[in-house]
C-alpha cells in the first residue's frame, strides 16, 4: 500500500545546501490583520491607521512586522519542523519590504548546517529562510535552527557542519521602506511622547502589562499562519508526551511581547531586524506573560533625519511580572523567563 500523505522530514532527510520550496503561497488580508489584532492587541498608530500610514508616506498602513514574519515563517513548518521537537533559535534576519494586505507571500529555504544530538535521537537542522512577495522581491530573509527527530536511531550522523552566524544585524545592512519620512510623526496618534533622542543606551523599561494565552487563542494564531507542527494542536498525541499538554508556538510569545513593549516603546514604528532570539523555557495555555526591554546600542542613520534606530534585549516571562527584570545569569536565566530576543526598531526622531 502506498501512502499519499505528508508525514514530514526527519533529520536524516536533510542535506546541506538543499533546497524546500515551500507551499502555499499565502495572500495576506485586512481580516488577517483584524484577527492579529484580536489576538495580540498590539497599537502601534502606522500598523493601525491608514492615515498615520499615508502621513508617513505610504499607500496604506503596512500589517505588523511580526505577523508578516509568522507567515513567512509558517510556510517552512510542513517541510522544515514537523517533527520537530523544539524550534531553537533566531538570527541574522532582515526586514526587507514592507508587506501591505493584498501581498502574497511565498517561502522557501535553504539547509545551512546540521548536527547530530548526542541522545542519538535527535539533531539541530539550520536554514535560511526567505520570504517574497508577489512581484518575487524579498521582504524576509532570517536563519533559524530547530531540533528534529530522527525517523531511525541507526541512521549514520552527518557530518557536523555549523554555521557561522553573525552575532548582529549591522545598521548599514538595514533596508529601508522607499518614499517614506517620519519627520513630524504624530505623536498624539501615536500615544508616546518618546522618540528616538529620548532613550539611553542602559535604559530598562518595564512594560508593565501582563496578558494570559488562552488554548483556543494560540491554536488560532498558530492556524492564522499555516503552521502545521503537530506539538501546537493535538492534545491526543501530546497528552501522552513529555508535557501533558499542548506547547504554545514560540513566535505567539514574540507577538505578545512586541504588542506589550507598546508601554514604554509607543514609536518603535518598525522592526529592522532580529539579531538573535531564544525560546528559553516552554509555555502553555493559562500562563501570563509579562515583558522588559533593556536598550543595548542606539544608532543614527546615515542619511536619514526623520529615523533612527534602536538595538533592544526584550525578555518575556510567564507568570511573573518584570518589576525587577527577570533575564540572563553567568549561567541560565531567571525562573519564569520563557524568551530572549534581540532585535532592532526603527523610530522617529525630533
Amino acid at each position: 500500500m502506498t501512502s499519499k500523505t505528508n508525514a514530514g522530514n526527519y533529520f536524516e532527510d536533510f542535506k546541506v545546501g538543499q533546497v524546500l520550496n515551500h507551499a502555499t503561497p499565502r495572500t495576506v488580508t485586512q481580516g488577517d490583520r483584524a484577527l492579529y489584532q484580536a489576538l495580540f492587541g498590539s497599537r502601534f498608530s502606522l500598523q493601525s491607521s491608514d492615515e498615520a500610514a499615508r502621513a508617513a508616506g505610504y499607500a496604506q498602513s503596512p500589517i505588523d512586522d511580526m505577523l508578516a514574519f509568522h507567515v513567512v515563517f509558517g510556510k517552512t513548518v510542513p517541510d522544515v519542523s514537523l517533527n520537530a521537537v523544539a524550534n531553537l533559535g533566531y538570527a541574522d534576519c532582515h526586514f526587507m519590504k514592507p508587506v501591505f494586505p493584498g501581498d502574497t507571500i511565498s517561502t522557501s529555504s535553504k539547509v545551512i548546517g546540521l548536527k547530530e544530538n548526542s541522545n542519538g535521537e535527535t539533531g539541530v537542522v539550520y536554514v535560511r529562510s526567505n520570504g517574497r512577495n508577489q512581484r518575487g522581491e524579498t521582504v524576509i530573509d532570517y536563519v533559524r535552527w530547530v531540533m528534529v527527530r530522527k525517523r531511525d536511531k541507526a541512521a549514520p550522523a552527518p557530518e557536523a557542519d555549523v554555521p557561522h552566524l553573525p552575532e548582529s544585524v549591522a545598521p548599514e545592512h538595514f533596508h529601508f521602506h522607499e518614499g517614506v519620512n517620519f519627520k513630524g510623526f504624530d505623536l498624539t496618534a501615536s500615544g508616546s511622547p518618546h522618540l528616538w533622542d529620548d532613550y539611553e543606551i542602559g535604559e530598562k523599561i518595564d512594560h508593565v502589562d501582563g496578558s494570559t494565552i488562552e488554548e483556543a487563542e494560540h491554536m488560532m494564531a498558530t492556524r492564522l499562519y499555516q503552521n502545521t507542527a503537530k506539538v501546537h494542536f493535538n492534545q491526543y498525541t501530546e497528552g501522552k508526551g513529555r508535557f501533558g499538554r499542548r506547547l504554545i508556538y514560540g513566535g505567539h510569545v514574540i507577538s505578545l511581547a512586541r504588542a506589550l513593549s507598546f508601554n514604554g516603546l509607543g514609536n518603535a514604528v518598525l522592526v529592522a531586524a532580529i539579531n538573535g532570539g531564544r525560546h528559553v523555557a516552554p509555555c502553555f495555555a493559562g500562563d501570563t506573560v509579562f515583558a522588559w526591554s533593556k536598550v543595548l546600542d542606539k544608532a543614527a542613520i546615515a542619511g536619514r533625519e526623520d529615523l533612527a534606530a534602536l538595538r533592544l534585549r526584550t525578555y518575556a516571562t510567564k507568570d511573573r511580572p518584570c518589576h525587577d527584570f527577570p533575564g540572563a545569569l553567568e549561567k541560565g536565566y531567571d525562573e519564569g523567563v520563557i524568551l530572549d530576543f534581540d532585535y532592532w526598531v526603527l523610530m522617529p526622531r525630533r
